[in-house]
């Protein structure tokens, strides 16, 4: 599957489902937006929201953690933009189920990164960061998709084994 991420100037936002990206994925969109709102307006309470959000989305301790490990990767990405990305607000009915380039971009490094595709991966952060292959970004990002992969691996990783307790 290869996933197109540009957006013709007319079309600034295209619906989340036309990208193809996995349930995990779609539900860390909230989450980065209000990551986003957080970072640009310093006193909101928008970081509070995204875990709350994550909580009840996988779970107090599964769900803490996402939003715990993908902090760090909206972080490195917004100080490498210098407030340069475009996201929609969390709150708004109508933006909810669309998504900006800079939002698909950074999916889209998430879940190339998430399936171990090494080159779509770097290209993605290629995109993200207009050139700018920042380690530290890139280092937040496969930390992310270490804990959180994709398909079996996640399945493997994630989940304690069943055992008959007599």
């Amino acid at each position: 599957m290869t996933l197109q991420v540009t957006l013709t100037p007319d079309l600034a936002q295209a619906p989340l489902v036309t990208f193809g990206f996995d349930p995990f994925e779609a539900r860390l969109v909230s989450i980065m937006r209000h990551f986003v709102t957080a970072a640009n307006t310093p006193g909101s309470q928008a970081w509070h929201r995204a875990f709350v959000i994550a909580a009840e989305n996988w779970g107090e301790a599964h769900g803490l953690a996402v939003a715990h490990t993908l902090w760090p990767v909206v972080r490195e990405l917004l100080e490498l933009r210098e407030g340069d990305f475009t996201s929609n607000d969390p709150l708004d009915l109508d933006t909810r189920d669309l998504l900006t380039t800079d939002e698909a971009q950074f999916i889209a490094m998430l879940h190339h990164m998430r399936r171990d595709h090494t080159a779509k991966a770097r290209d993605a952060v290629e995109a993200l960061t207009h050139g700018h292959m920042n380690p530290d970004l890139i280092r937040a990002g496969l930390s992310f998709a270490d804990r959180f992969p994709s398909g079996a691996r996640q399945r493997l990783r994630g989940t304690p084994a069943l055992r008959v307790v007599g």
